[in-house]
């Protein structure tokens, strides 16, 4: 959703200490697509993906491209990466 400018700036004035840059990109894969976040600054180097699904179990086709499962790791969370980035790891 698109926003004007003034209520962007307004909006990043909340913002505590630490942000995350990244680009989004929705990438077909079989029946789903992925959300695939590339994160960039202090987080560069990083690459995430996410697929919704209806369940925990359910299955799906893993493509080839897909890495290690970070489900539930703090560390991969935009709060913890926001004050502790992924370069200082």
């Amino acid at each position: 959703m698109e926003i004007p400018l003034k209520d962007a700036e307004e909006l990043f004035t909340l913002c505590k200490s630490g942000s995350i840059d990244k680009t989004r990109y929705i990438v077909p894969a079989g029946e789903r697509c992925f959300e695939v976040d590339e994160f960039h600054g202090d987080n560069e180097g990083l690459v995430m993906a996410e697929i919704e699904l209806g369940s925990e179990d359910e299955a799906f086709g893993r493509p080839s491209w897909l890495g290690e499962e970070v489900t539930g790791d703090p560390r991969f969370y935009n709060s913890y990466l926001s004050k502790k980035p992924y370069r200082f790891w």
